[in-house]
């Protein structure tokens, strides 16, 4: 009968034996860590196998166990390594080829862009890595093309300001040229070229404004002071500013805004986006035409929509509407009054900056611009009268 003296003598020995055949394990392991996985699977059974089968001599001989039993153990136990050890094989080998079959998809990103998984069913932690690795290619993907787009609108940006710079440097040159050198001598058309001169310095002033906002929209340097403000008075000033102009060009302007819609914003920033796409939806509606500038609250969103009569941008435009200087239309002339066809761009940018959306889609007999934000919190809101006609002319 085995007494608790002997357990322990055994429980001691084999402690030890498998002590010193983990640390030799350890060693070769941190000797062939730069081999395959199969490698290291290998090693891990032939210490477990080694370990055991010393186990057994040793016990053997200190419980002094006859020849015969000890050969029918240590037939079983090697007959258990070799199974452990033939597991270990294919259980390496399998991991090895996922390895491999992940690298290879890898390696296929810079043909393609885009990393592929494997096809084949890979390991718990080796399907997890590669569905990291996935997300993170798309979204490295993403950003690639993002930065392609910037850097195009980028070029186009510097060849069309350039363009539109240039014609009206062009002309302030050849009238201050005409009256310095007394070409022009009648008061009529001396007056005519002071004129003409304050207006074109004023547009090439109001270009340099958007290029300047837009820089700092895309550097993130744009600095919000935001307060609470009823969405009605911002539409009601953008409409007040924007009047002249549809007067002048014969556009019929109203406007209308829901009572009760406070949002946290920066009120001279949201203000010139919205004025930016009311004064952009004048200049594309013909004479005798209508803008409609509409307030209201949607899926807990203020909203603004700016509707004219356009006819309608071409479908293919439409996801470039809001790209830096584009128009959407092939003659680059500068227009009297006009920017650097950057009003849209920027109106996105303080929009986005103010955790909103901005879109556009055809309605009518033109297209309709919307802004989405944020509502602010009732509590803090200012009192607005419960008019829903804002703004007719």
């Amino acid at each position: 009968m085995i007494t608790a003296a002997d357990l322990l003598t055994v429980s001691y020995t084999v402690a030890g034996i498998a002590a010193v055949a983990a640390a030799a394990g350890m060693v070769v392991l941190r000797l062939l860590a730069a081999r395959s996985v199969a490698t290291s699977l290998t090693v891990v059974a032939a210490v477990t196998v080694a370990a055991t089968l010393a186990g057994v001599v040793v016990i053997s001989n200190e419980m002094f166990i006859s020849r015969k039993d000890l050969d029918v153990v240590l037939t079983v136990v090697v007959i258990a390594g070799i199974a452990g050890f033939a597991v270990a094989l294919l259980l390496g080998r399998r991991v090895a080829a996922a390895s491999r079959l992940m690298l290879a998809s890898v390696k296929e990103v810079g043909n393609g862009g885009k990393y592929h998984p494997p096809s084949t069913v890979l390991p718990a932690e080796l399907a997890g890595l590669s569905a990291e690795l996935e997300m993170a290619h798309g979204l490295l993907a993403e950003a690639w093309d993002r930065e392609r787009t910037l850097e195009v609108s980028r070029r186009e940006l510097v060849a069309w300001v350039s363009h539109d710079l240039r014609t009206p440097l062009a002309g302030l040159r050849a009238m201050a040229e005409a009256l310095e050198d007394g070409v022009v001598t009648d008061w009529q058309t001396i007056s005519r070229y002071h004129s003409q001169i304050r207006e074109e310095t004023d547009r090439l002033t109001l270009m340099i404004d958007d290029l300047f906002e837009l820089s700092r929209i895309h550097a993130g340097a744009l600095r919000l002071s935001r307060r609470v403000v009823g969405l009605c008075d911002l539409v009601g000033e953008a409409l007040s500013s924007a009047e002249p102009l549809a007067q002048a060009k014969g556009v019929r302007l109203r406007g209308s805004a829901v009572p009760g819609l406070p949002v946290c914003v920066d009120t001279a920033e949201v203000g010139r986006a919205l004025r930016n796409l009311v004064v952009n939806a004048i200049r594309h509606t013909p004479s005798d035409g209508a803008v409609e500038v509409l307030a209201d609250q949607e899926s807990g969103m203020a909203t603004v929509s700016v509707s004219d009569s356009c006819g309608g941008i071409p479908a293919e435009h439409l996801p470039r509407v809001f790209d830096v200087a584009f128009r959407g239309e092939t003659a680059r002339t500068p227009v009297p009054g006009e920017g650097a066809g950057l009003g849209l761009s920027i109106a996105r940018g303080i929009i986005e900056a103010h955790s909103g959306q901005i879109g556009v889609r055809n309605a009518g007999p033109g297209c309709q611009f919307v802004i989405r934000l944020p509502l602010a919190s009732t509590a803090a809101a200012p009192t607005q009268p419960a008019a829903a006609g804002l703004f007719e002319g």
